[in-house]
């Protein structure tokens, strides 16, 4: 077996020896014969302050690019040993994959006119590239010929990546925009018909009432619209469903479509009565199930879904939180009820005593129930007491908790 060269950064290649010897791989078959890099075919690259290092070689498979060309030569400083280019690293990164692979994975970070700006400059055009490799940073990319630019998995792709990221284009960017002007519509409307003042306008026969229904029919058609979109283009079906937003864009606009089959399918022969008591069991449930659409706010926040996480790094202190309160609202509130329940008719049951133990311990204090016996109020004042503490000590390991994990996932975005 012949010996490894090792050449710097570079990782070890094998060679052969005089034709006579190849390397076996583990699985006992001929490895592929890799090409030796000389130090002469080394090439460095500098990109304000960030240096790279690729071969000649490698550039020179695309000779119409900068970096392939002979025109990369005006761009060389001796003192810096390398060429030097101040240009945007995050894009550069991008345009050396391309040498490499043949492919860009164009970075989310980066605004799509910046991106073409360094891709013009580099002399990547469509001529030297496949027109349907640009995929985001992170994805992973599936190889397509170049006669199916135009195929239906890279359109989904792209669709979804506009649907989802309101960074890859302004048109993304004005489509989430109408997104949250509808979400606020929505709630406004959801508010409005609870008030006394404006409750009759959305009832039938008012003069608002058609111009309030149409603005509604609007809002859901919007959102249904976004959600099938998404539906057909979510990469793969059984991830769909395990998205909880895509759970709550389907219960926000489910209200709306129960509501108007509860009306097709309602039989007129009934009498008047039992047809308003069915109507208002199914607004009732319906109206539940319509708070739900202000949760589409947090995919718009990228700063709500952080913390999520983080709560969700931090499950192991709330239920530390969450036990203590239960053990010292069960302890106390027996006590209590075992104290006053002969003086004080407030605290009948056990369970009121740990109502009473819930507010105190969390310093709340409605003050609908009360102690009035001497040592039900000693045992208060303990009480309250001991609900500072309980709340410091654990609210600190969680604050804690949370600033790390928010932190780290601060810097994996």
């Amino acid at each position: 077996m012949p010996s490894v060269p090792k050449n710097g950064l570079l990782t070890a290649l094998l060679t052969k020896n005089n034709g006579d010897e190849v390397p076996i791989n583990a699985n006992g078959g001929k490895a592929p014969v890799p090409i030796q890099t000389t130090s002469a075919d080394l090439c460095y690259i500098n990109v304000s302050g960030k240096q790279y290092i690729t071969t000649h070689t490698c550039l020179q498979q695309y000779p119409l690019t900068l970096l392939g060309s002979t025109d990369k030569e005006l761009y060389w400083i001796p003192e810096l040993k390398s060429y030097y280019f101040n240009r945007n690293r995050d894009c550069f990164e991008s345009i050396l994959t391309f040498y490499q692979t043949g492919r860009e994975f164009r970075p989310l970070s980066v605004d799509d006119d910046i991106y073409e700006a360094e891709r013009k400059f580099f002399r990547i055009e469509l001529k030297t590239r496949a027109p349907d490799t640009v995929v985001p940073m992170g994805e992973t990319p599936d190889v397509y010929p170049i006669c199916c630019a135009g195929d239906w998995k890279t359109t989904k792709k792209r669709v979804h990546r506009f649907l989802m990221d309101p960074r890859c284009s302004r048109w993304a960017t004005a489509w989430h925009i109408m997104d949250i002007l509808f979400i606020c519509i929505s709630i406004t409307l959801l508010v409005m018909e609870t008030d006394d003042n404006v409750t009759e306008a959305f009832k039938e026969g008012h003069a608002a009432y058609t111009y309030l229904f149409a603005l509604n029919v609007l809002v859901i058609a919007f959102f249904t619209t976004d959600l099938l979109i998404r539906f057909v283009t979510w990469p793969g079906l059984l991830n769909f469903w395990k998205n909880l937003f895509n759970i709550l864009d389907i219960l926000s606009i489910l209200p709306f479509y129960v509501s108007l089959i509860a009306e097709a399918f309602e039989d007129p022969s009934n009498g008047p009565v039992e047809h308003e008591h069915k109507s208002y069991v199914v607004l009732r449930v319906c109206r539940i199930f319509r708070i739900v659409r202000v949760f589409k706010f947090i995919r718009h926040s990228q700063d709500l879904i952080m913390i999520i996480k983080v709560v969700g790094h931090a499950k192991k202190e709330l239920c530390l939180l969450i036990l203590l309160l239960f053990i010292f609202s069960v302890s106390f509130g027996s006590l209590m009820y075992y104290i006053e329940h002969t003086a004080n008719p407030q605290f009948s049951t056990i369970m009121q005593g740990c109502w009473w133990a819930i507010v105190t311990i969390t310093t709340i204090g409605y003050g609908d129930i009360a102690p009035t016996t001497w040592l039900g109020k000693m045992v208060g004042s303990l009480v309250l007491t001991m609900g500072i503490v309980f709340l410091a000590l654990p609210m600190t390991i969680i604050v804690g908790k949370f600033s790390t994990v928010y932190e780290k996932e601060k810097g994996k975005e």
